[in-house]
């Protein structure tokens, strides 16, 4: 019993000797140890355009919304019973198209009424006339007296008067009688409610129907006055200022879809909304095809306005530093140095800047994250309209802002 346990034991050493080996004992390839230092990493290549001064286009939108060019209430001009409408409610008329009829039989008896009192008067005169010329002749030889001759001049002038008085009722008579047929003042689309037939109308008070012209069509929009002081002050520091012609007016829908007819500036009022602050301004567009319709909401862009001797700088060459927004400028030893600039309006090129950058400077304009302040870089030149828009939140702007509007 004693010799097996003696056994057991030395078989428990040598196994705890051979793990002890394999575990701790000497590598059979040992490492070979690395001499020498790490070389320095390469400048990062980065995207370098030059600025300089130039006529930077400045395009601006608002918010629109579509007016009729005019409105027409149709009214009638005398009244009776509505007999007739001769159209469909809510369709196109063209001017001088017969939209109503009204009853005209007591308008017709008024005119035969005036007819027949004008024949009277002239009858009358016919008699005053041959009056006249009889006793003329008789005064000239000393038969009448100059008393009748005067009686017979003024029934003479009288009748002349009663002509012209019975000319006039029958000519008012045909007028109202002609009233009766109800056309459209203009051409224009109809409203959608009208009087029944069989409906008893009064002149001047009921309102038949409405009609909307839509060619051309306005479209209303309004800018803040302080965009249309910066306009003004604008167009103060340019040699050779904007004029009305030179601004052009296009039209957006809701889906980026643009309007294909041109329009432009027509006017704007000299006042300013105490409620909203803001100037309304009216463009003007074709319509030939009513696609305009009044009510509609659009947006309208606004083309021919030009910044004059500005820098502008891509919006991804921009960042937010402790002092607001900087670039990264590159000097002759290609080093980049961060400075802080003010930024202007954002126009389709980047952002104009106002403050702390001068033409002829090197500006980093890709690769902007890999770049640290005070280290070189591997600059490569590119064009600043090969750079495409992030489309990102931009910096905050500090400066003033450039008119987006006419005053």
């Amino acid at each position: 019993m004693a010799k097996r346990i003696l056994l057991i034991a030395i078989a428990g050493l040598a196994l705890a000797a051979g793990l002890y080996v394999f575990l701790f004992g000497p590598s059979e390839n040992p490492p070979v140890p690395q001499t020498g230092s790490v070389s320095a990493a390469p400048p990062p290549q980065v995207g370098v355009i030059t600025v300089h001064p130039a006529e930077v286009p400045y395009p601006v939108e608002y918010a629109g919304r579509v007016a009729g060019f005019r409105d027409v209430e149709v009214r009638p001009r005398v009244g009776g019973l509505l007999l007739e409408r001769r159209f469909e409610e809510g369709a196109r008329v063209t001017e001088g198209q017969v939209l109503f009829q009204i009853d005209p039989a007591t308008y017709e008896v008024a005119l035969s009424r005036a007819e027949a009192q004008l024949q009277q008067a002239q009858a009358a005169l016919y008699q005053a006339q041959q009056n006249f010329e009889r006793v003329e002749p008789l005064a000239r030889r000393g038969v009448s007296t100059d008393v009748q001759l005067e009686e017979a001049r003024s029934q003479r002038d009288q009748a002349r008067a009663g002509v012209q008085l019975a000319e006039a009722e029958v000519r008012n008579a045909k007028l109202n009688l002609s009233y009766t047929t109800v056309t459209a003042p203009a051409t224009g689309t109809t409203g959608l409610q009208s009087p029944p037939v069989g409906a008893l109308i009064q002149a001047q008070q009921t309102l038949l129907t409405t009609i909307s012209q839509l060619d051309p069509a306005y479209v209303n929009f309004s800018f803040t006055d302080e965009e249309g002081r910066a306009f003004r002050a604008l167009n103060e520091r340019r040699e050779r200022p904007i004029s009305e012609k030179e601004l052009k007016v296009e039209l957006l829908f809701a889906q980026e879809a643009s309007y294909p007819h041109p329009g432009r500036v027509d006017t704007a009022a000299q006042r300013v909304d105490p409620q909203t602050g803001t100037i309304q301004a009216r463009a003007i567009f074709p319509n030939p095809e009513s696609a305009l319709l009044p009510g509609q909401f659009v947006r309208v862009r606004i083309t021919g306005i030009t910044l004059p001797d500005s820098i502008v700088v891509p919006q991804q060459a921009v960042s937010q530093g402790p002092q607001g927004p900087m670039i990264y400028v590159l000097g002759e030893t290609d080093v980049a140095q961060p400075r802080p600039i003010r930024l202007g309006s954002e126009v389709p090129g980047g952002w104009v800047v106002r403050e702390g950058l001068n033409g002829g400077e090197r500006v980093v304009a890709d690769g902007v994250i890999r770049v640290r302040p005070g280290q070189p870089v591997s600059p490569v030149p590119m064009q600043a309209q090969a750079l495409e828009t992030t489309g990102s939140a931009a910096p905050d702007s500090q400066g003033v802002s450039v008119p987006e509007g006419r005053p």
